[in-house]
């Protein structure tokens, strides 16, 4: 967001089609205060259980941003898995827990919120 914004380029490693578990924070955060119930020791599994091209992504936050994306396209990650996503299953039955907030409203609040506080967060340096 902060990127397309400020008209910074954004590094695309391979073509875009990688697909990850986009999450909104406010769900993840949910989650996590879900989790303190006394459940003894669990691993869980926090996510939309819908995984999403990054390409794709990208091409929500354009819209949203009224804004294309500069885009430095460099050479695919062979280290890199294809597509990661979260089994929810165990959130559900333990916590009764899911996501709420799909993945374009879940960008329209953190464009929004990112617009309110502009003038101090685009000066952090989110990339070393």
């Amino acid at each position: 967001i902060r990127w397309i914004s400020e008209g910074d380029s954004i590094t695309l490693y391979g073509d875009g089609s990688q697909a990850r578990d986009f999450t909104y924070v406010g769900d993840i955060a949910r989650g996590t205060v879900a989790a303190l119930k006394p459940l003894g020791f669990e691993v869980i599994n926090l996510g939309a259980d819908r995984p999403v091209d990054v390409r794709e992504l990208i091409s929500i936050l354009e819209e949203l941003m009224e804004r294309s994306a500069v885009i430095q396209q460099k050479p695919a990650n062979r280290m890199d898995v294809n597509k990661t996503w979260a089994d929810i299953a165990k959130a559900q039955k333990l916590l009764e827990w899911e996501p709420r907030v799909d993945l374009t409203e879940g960008l329209r609040r953190s464009v929004n919120w990112y617009r309110e506080h502009r003038n101090w967060v685009k000066d952090i340096n989110v990339w070393v």
